[in-house]
């Protein structure tokens, strides 16, 4: 019963796409503003609401599940690619920007695995008594 999975998704794309659309207009710009991720939120919505609950059981809640897991990869990595389409077309001032963003999120790794670390670590026997 993957169907059900794909008519969700396809019911949350069009809205989305529908709402992407409304928001360029309203904006002023000749494109649509957000509306893959609008859709992907209404996915997200959906699947996680008490009204398709009765939907999420059995052989249908497994293509339900199944395309709303697949769903947010495919739409990160084709938003991925389009980024890296649009730095090489922009000059080398695009692709220094993008290759030191991911440096200083990959610095801050460490610092945020410390920060997460402190509140979450297990007190010793010692300090215990």
């Amino acid at each position: 019963m993957i169907i059900y999975g794909v008519a969700l998704l396809s019911v949350s794309l069009i809205v989305g796409m529908l709402i992407g659309e409304a928001l360029g207009v309203a904006l002023g710009v000749d494109a649509n503003v957000g509306g893959v991720g609008i859709a992907m939120l209404f996915l997200v919505l959906a699947t996680n609401s008490k009204s398709f609950e009765v939907l999420s059981k059995g052989a249908a809640g497994d293509g339900i599940k199944f395309w709303s897991a697949m769903y947010i990869p495919i739409v990160v990595a084709m938003a991925a690619r389009q980024n890296v389409a649009a730095a090489v077309d922009g000059g080398m001032l695009a692709l220094f920007a993008g290759v030191a963003a991911v440096l200083v999120s990959l610095a801050l790794v460490p610092v945020i695995s410390r920060l997460g670390a402190t509140d979450n670590a297990p007190v010793s026997q010692k300090e215990a008594n």
